[in-house]
């Protein structure tokens, strides 16, 4: 896509841009990042178009102007605001999980401490505790080592999610990846990554924790994804 866009084309690269730049301060506010590390972006919906934050600028400093829209291809795309800077170092990355994974609408990276551990012991986070259950569905897994810059690390990201129900991975040596409906549910994945990621830790400190019966993890996850919160309200009965 170059050249013209039209006005809701236009209308929905400017409200994607307001949202993924508005989400990286919730990465800072559940201090999942330090300094310029760690990324949010989000699918343009209706378009083969997404949005990343530009590479190495402060959190502080992000604007909906400065966020970068790219093709899922991972070029950028050109005469956009933003399009003189460099995107991400992580674009390839997101690019590829969009690709390939046409139901995600939004991807979040960080380096938060406790799940970048576990990352670096290569291990998975086991499912016994029921936030668990609810939000993954199972474990956490791991994904291979890959190095940053190419499409490595999607391939890795997808090869591990594919059918599996956690919308997080723990790329091994790395850190965390989660996709999401939209930027926003991948946000709330990689903050939900981290907290369990710290309690199973702790827990492990303490002894060896009990794990929930399958069938068990089925429920949970299935109520919570199917009964818990509140209906849309022309849902409401």
């Amino acid at each position: 896509m170059t050249g013209w866009i039209d006005r809701q084309t236009q209308a929905a690269i400017d409200a994607t841009r307001e949202d993924v730049a508005a989400l990286h301060a919730e990465l800072v506010r559940y201090g999942l990042v330090v300094w310029t590390g760690g990324n949010v972006s989000g699918r343009v919906p209706g378009t083969d178009l997404f949005v990343i934050k530009p590479s190495g600028v402060s959190y502080d400093d992000l604007t909906p102007e400065n966020q970068i829209v790219c093709r899922l291809d991972g070029t950028v795309l050109e005469g956009t605001p933003g399009s003189d800077r460099s995107p991400s170092s992580d674009t390839a990355a997101h690019a590829y999980v969009y690709r390939t994974m046409p139901h995600v609408g939004g991807v979040v990276h960080t380096h938060s401490t406790y799940a970048t551990a576990w990352a670096a012991r290569g291990e998975a986070i086991p499912c016994v505790i029921t936030a668990m259950a609810d939000e993954f569905g199972g474990e956490i897994p791991v994904g291979p080592f890959a190095i940053i810059g190419d499409e490595s690390i999607g391939e890795g990201i997808v090869a591990t999610l594919t059918g599996h129900r956690s919308r997080a991975v723990l790329m091994q040596n790395h850190g965390v990846f989660t996709i999401g409906t939209d930027a926003r549910d991948a946000v709330k994945a990689a903050v939900m990554t981290e907290d369990v990621a710290r309690t199973v830790h702790i827990t492990r400190q303490l002894g060896e924790p009990i794990p929930i019966p399958q069938q068990s993890i089925d429920a949970l996850f299935d109520r919570y994804q199917n009964v818990y919160g509140q209906k849309p309200a022309g849902e409401l009965k």
